[in-house]
């Protein structure tokens, strides 16, 4: 077993040292330190689950005064998904021109940055590790230096120091009130609060920035610019996507577990969760670009995660984090090989790309089981997330909340999937080796993913669930209803209404991406103030 700091230096001293000492085999060093890198991260991963939690103080201090690093099931799951997912994106770009000593340092930096946020116990050395990571990212989405991306960047990285700039207030709030920063020792500490209304703000504070990096309602803007840069590298999208933005739900998962007892907002953030679903895919509906759609219902998907997160049942929620390691690889996937799609076909316009099954047949039958699995569909990875999400809603008004998230997922797709078939041109195209094995074997997981679904929640989280096989067929009936329903309203509506394009030209400014910013955090502060100080039941 791998010693919890080594996961976070090892990624940043390797990528100083390629950029220091470069070599012609600088990619193959990369990919073979990242094998073994991986290895450690599942050794980790079977330590833990055989073992139970691991608490490191670095520096021999006490507890709550040092640094700690804290592994629990979920974080080691999580550090084994970044080890995995940043091997599958340095093999994907092993050819590519962009992947030099710059890049692979960046790289490799964000890794290990990922994993210390993940593992790290303490909201400032929390607060440290995002705000790098916030640079590192901004750097990587203007790595081109396209005019566009470096807007979108710079874009990023403001919004991102305003939300940051509000949770070190947070902490200082939290640190007056409890003396520590350690989350195992405010969470021991809160049980003496008497007065929750006096944790209003400074919880307020940081669960606006945490819902900012989730990329929640109305703070969610941000999140298309970074992941749909025009000429951000599709690994950078697919990292961003597929995994960065998990360090947000990440943190508002920990956040919650301290909070718990004393201040509940499940139901607000059940509320929010849901109108980031609906608002994500009406958006991704409006767009004609593939990347921007793709964007979209990341935010889309996250409100989805949300709405497990928050629902009052064991099942949803175990749900909800199942969902996180799904959308991880579907999203992935989807991001790669739109990389490739339009590296092909020199266009994002999603109506001016067309059979790509017969150009480009590998590439194509990776997108489709990522759509599968993004969609729901029987025996793919997201059925088996969504049907837990479901199924504990089953009779609530939220049920139908998920359904509705999911047939606006269903049509969006279909138009994304529309670029699959079509007239072909008789041209040849051959697909790079290491990026065809790569989005097969992403999209090939989608697969595995939902038929080993119970087994696979098992292994990753040590929790049992029975899917019903009866239920499950009649969600899955359910599913081709929708699609026979998202097919109509897609040829029906869609395509003849003008009204929706309207909306993709509504781009916030930085300053009203500040507005929206203060917009959440005031919502917060009303709703706890309602809750906890006038004793309204909501």
């Amino acid at each position: 077993m791998m010693k919890l700091h080594l996961f976070v230096l090892v990624p940043i001293f390797v990528g100083i040292l390629m950029y220091l000492f470069p070599s012609k085999r600088i990619s193959k060093i990369a990919i073979f330190i990242q094998g073994i890198f991986l290895i450690g991260a599942i050794l980790n991963f079977i330590y833990i689950r055989q073992y139970g939690t691991i608490i490191e103080n670095l520096g021999g201090w006490k507890d709550y005064i040092g640094i700690t690093l804290k592994c629990d099931i979920f974080s080691a799951v999580l550090v084994m998904l970044t080890a995995f997912l940043f091997l599958s994106m340095k093999i994907f770009s092993y050819s590519s021109a962009y992947s030099n000593k710059l890049f692979l340092f960046l790289f490799m930096i964000l890794q290990g940055l990922l994993n210390g946020i993940f593992l790290s116990n303490d909201l400032f050395n929390i607060y440290v590790l995002v705000e790098v990571a916030t640079i590192i990212v901004s750097i990587l989405i203007m790595f081109k230096r396209d005019s566009r991306a470096i807007y979108d960047g710079m874009v990023y990285l403001l919004v991102n120091i305003v939300a940051m700039t509000m949770f070190v207030f947070g902490i200082g709030f939290i640190y007056k009130t409890f003396g520590v920063l350690d989350f195992q020792g405010i969470k021991e500490q809160m049980e003496l609060i008497s007065h929750p209304q006096s944790l209003i703000i400074g919880y307020a504070l940081i669960i606006t920035a945490v819902g900012l990096k989730s990329a929640l309602i109305p703070v969610f803007s941000w999140l298309p610019k970074a992941h749909g840069t025009p000429s951000a590298p599709s690994i950078v999208s697919a990292i961003l996507s597929g995994l960065y933005v998990k360090s947000g739900v990440y943190l508002f998962v920990r956040i919650q577990q301290v909070f718990e007892g004393t201040l509940d907002t499940s139901k607000y953030f059940l509320i929010l969760g849901f109108l980031t679903g609906v608002i994500g895919f009406i958006l991704a509906l409006s767009q004609s670009d593939l990347k921007l759609i793709l964007a979209y219902h990341t935010v889309s998907q996250i409100g989805l995660i949300m709405m497990g997160l928050n629902y009052p049942s064991s099942y949803a929620y175990w749900g909800g984090k199942y969902h996180i390691i799904n959308h991880a690889f579907f999203k992935s996937t989807l991001f790669l090989t739109a990389g490739m799609i339009i590296d092909e076909y020199k266009t994002r316009n999603i109506w001016e790309i067309k059979g790509v099954f017969r150009r480009m047949p590998i590439v194509a039958t990776a997108t489709t089981m990522a759509i599968l699995g993004i969609t729901g569909a029987p025996l793919f990875n997201g059925s088996i997330s969504k049907y837990l999400i479901q199924s504990a809603a089953a009779g609530n008004i939220a049920e139908y909340g998920i359904l509705l998230v999911n047939l606006g997922t269903i049509i969006s797709f279909m138009k994304y999937a529309s670029m699959l078939y079509g007239p072909w041109e008789a041209k040849s195209s051959s697909t790079d080796i290491y990026q065809g094995t790569v989005v097969i074997l992403l999209g090939f997981i989608c697969l595995v993913g939902g038929i080993y679904g119970e087994e696979f929640i098992y292994l990753l989280f040590q929790q049992k669930v029975d899917i019903d096989s009866t239920a499950y067929l009649e969600k899955a009936f359910f599913y081709f209803i929708s699609l026979g329903v998202g097919a109509m309203i897609y040829k029906k509506v869609i395509l003849k209404t003008k009204l929706l394009y309207r909306v993709k030209e509504l781009e916030l400014s930085f300053n009203n991406i500040c507005i929206s910013i203060t917009a959440f955090f005031s919502m917060t502060v009303l709703y706890m103030t309602a809750k906890y100080l006038m004793g309204i039941s909501i």
